[in-house]
């Protein structure tokens, strides 16, 4: 089928990130894809080499009315140039319209997922939720991906790219918003060596100036490609990451993560983080989820002190969340077969 693809650029790249991932992974199963994006500058690092079967087109060029695909996925609420939308209506058989939601473990997600919303030009749009149980859309995840990452060898990885780990060395990657208390977690990973391996951005911004004992040192990365950024992840001890697509890989990493969510002005995130953490928690030890739980709330909330849980045991609970969510269909699988069955 011919996929129409649409993501406008917030910030942050998040939503491209998303929209990209989804769109080659819709390709590698021979599906063809035109994204539609108000700035693709990021793609220049974040995927340099494309992808087989995916063309970036930029989002003023709808505005000429080419033919709609056969499905067309309006991702996070971007709204279609009015013009496309026109000739969607006028096409027979209609596109399925797809409204792709941001990714949420509340539970009114499942209540939610699929369900039409009929349009006053004739057409209907699906809502689309991504999620962690059997009753949502499920979470991106590439054939092959496991299988790749068991004969990776992390350590080799950061020693080619001139990021070696020292003996008896804990690696962390550092992905966060402004506003991360990283004075905060430069005081918790004293307690032992520590490289600390910081993504372009706030992070790196932040770090400068502060001070680091001879136990802890960090290393400012360049930008990754989302290939080397998976890796990255897989070769780490622990992962902080925010937002949504990094959320997501460093779940299928099968290592601990503490998340930053994106702050809301009304507060809705936090209520979104504590839905997440109940389903990720669920059956762990009581040590292990409190503390989980008072990462997550100071990390989030700027606070001045910071506590890593015992690793081990986070270690365990990560590869049991992972081993869970592989036992539901991925993402765009269940697109496709919703997009069929709907066509």
């Amino acid at each position: 089928m011919l996929w129409d693809l649409f993501c406008r650029v917030v910030d942050n790249h998040g939503d491209l990130g998303v929209c990209w991932r989804l769109a080659a992974d819709l390709a590698g199963r021979g599906e063809t894809v035109r994204l539609w994006v108000d700035d693709a500058a990021a793609l220049a690092w974040m995927a340099p080499q494309g992808a087989p079967g995916v063309q970036v087109r930029h989002w003023n060029d709808a505005q000429a009315q080419p033919l709609p695909g056969d499905a067309v996925v309006e991702a996070f609420g971007c709204e279609l140039p009015e013009p496309f939308v026109a000739t969607m209506a006028a096409r027979c058989p209609a596109p399925v319209w797809i409204n792709l939601e941001y990714l949420s473990a509340e539970a009114y997600v499942e209540r939610s997922h699929r369900l039409p919303s009929p349009q006053r030009n004739g057409l209907t749009k699906w809502f689309f939720y991504p999620g962690f149980t059997p009753a949502t859309g499920g979470l991106l995840r590439e054939p092959g991906r496991l299988e790749r990452q068991a004969g990776f060898d992390g350590d080799a990885w950061l020693a080619g790219r001139g990021w070696p780990r020292a003996p008896g060395e804990r690696v962390l990657s550092l992905f966060c918003y402004d506003g991360a208390p990283l004075p905060a977690l430069i005081e918790a990973l004293a307690d032992r060596p520590t490289l600390l391996l910081a993504c372009p951005g706030p992070a790196t911004a932040q770090l400068q100036g502060l001070r680091r004992d001879g136990a802890l040192r960090n290393i400012n990365l360049p930008w990754l490609t989302q290939a080397d950024y998976d890796r990255l992840l897989w070769s780490c001890d622990l992962n902080l990451v925010r937002g949504e697509d990094s959320f997501v890989r460093a779940q299928w990493a099968g290592r601990p993560f503490v998340w930053h969510i994106y702050p809301q002005h009304d507060g809705a995130h936090r209520a979104k983080l504590a839905a997440f953490l109940d389903r990720f928690l669920a059956g762990a030890d009581t040590a292990l989820a409190d503390g989980c739980r008072a990462l997550h709330a100071a990390w989030n909330e700027g606070a001045s002190r910071l506590v890593l849980p015992e690793p081990g045991g986070w270690c365990a609970q990560a590869l049991r969340w992972r081993n869970g969510l592989l036992a539901q269909d991925d993402l765009t699988s269940q697109l496709v077969r919703f997009v069929a069955e709907k066509r």
